[in-house]
């Protein structure tokens, strides 16, 4: 039995709660990690794992051989790459979760400066709106924005996500321009939802110390924020959402920018890894090169006061001949 591998393979079974997620995060077969498990509990003379046939929870001995194998295998990983080029050119597949819209606007359009900088590393970049479970999917990292629930995973706060609130031409030519939140009331608006518990979010506005947070009438409530974008577009409603979405329709007239002297909450915006997983130096990497994107920015900043967007350009008329 090679010791060390047996024990990353325990570490994984506990981390991802069963046999066959950690057979799968391994890229094993389940076979081996079944016997690897076995080994180990033989050569100790303990009962590590409580296995049914729904679940596999630690024993109390499983749970303190657990922690030194964790500080075990991660004085190994730091040993290696002490003496390896590791530290200076990571390398091998890193699995990232972001917010389909900041991937595929901010973080994909950046990527090339980030391969030239590290190209031994395979990035597998998830995007989707959903809250994706670290452990269980085996992902090392995730961008999330808004308030974090989890206490089982260590946060670095990188960012924030700036909100305006719009509207298409079309919908305000048939009904009419909002000039306080309180008018929203009477108008249609684009509704967002949790992917998670299906609650529709609140709009909030903050204008000279008076703050408005209310629910808003919606046809329509989406949670991809793709999706949110595209049905303002196509004139649903009013909606309240990340200025770096909605900057090159405001540039172009596609939106209009409502209630401008109204201010609404930041989205505080982290990289989030698991706390009982080594910090990896690609992932360090990577955390360290998103911190330095999202500050140079300009749709990150903390604002106190509402931002000026760009607006259409009239087309220039040809001159005579």
């Amino acid at each position: 039995m090679n010791k060390l591998q047996a024990m990353e393979v325990f570490v994984q079974v506990v981390d991802a709660g069963g046999f066959s997620r950690a057979a799968d995060a391994m890229q094993l077969p389940k076979a081996t990690v079944s016997t690897l498990i076995q080994q180990l509990e033989t050569a100790l003379s303990v009962k590590l794992l409580h296995r049914t046939t729904r679940q596999v929870t630690v024993t109390a001995d499983g749970a303190a051989y657990y922690e030194r194998c964790l500080r075990i295998l991660t004085d190994v990983k730091e040993a290696e790459e002490s003496l390896s080029r590791t530290r200076l050119s990571p390398s091998g597949r890193l699995r990232v979760d972001a917010p389909t819209g900041l991937a595929s606007s901010i973080l994909v359009p950046a990527l090339p400066a980030f391969f030239a900088r590290y190209p031994d590393i395979q990035l597998e970049l998830g995007c989707s709106d959903r809250l994706v479970d670290l452990i269980e999917e085996g992902v090392d990292c995730a961008v999330r924005g808004g308030m974090l629930a989890d206490s089982t995973l260590i946060a670095r706060r990188v960012g924030v996500l700036n909100m305006l609130t719009c509207a298409s031409p079309a919908y305000l030519e048939q009904y009419g321009t909002p000039h306080h939140p309180r008018d929203l009331e009477r108008h249609r608006c684009v509704n967002y939802f949790s992917a998670k518990t299906g609650k529709i979010y609140d709009w909030d506005f903050t204008r000279d110390g008076e703050r408005i947070q209310i629910p808003l009438p919606g046809v329509i409530a989406v949670n991809d924020s793709t999706a949110y974008v595209e049905a303002g577009l196509a004139g649903l409603g009013v909606l309240q959402m990340t200025d770096y979405l909605l900057r090159d329709h405001l540039a172009t007239g596609r939106m209009v920018q409502i209630l401008p002297e109204w201010v609404s909450d930041p989205i505080p915006i982290n990289i989030v890894y698991p706390q009982n997983r080594h910090l990896s130096t690609k992932v360090r990497v990577f955390v360290e090169w998103v911190a330095e994107l999202f500050d140079s920015h300009p749709s990150m900043r903390v604002r106190t006061h509402a931002p000026t967007v760009p607006q259409p350009q009239p087309t220039a008329e040809p001159e005579p001949a």
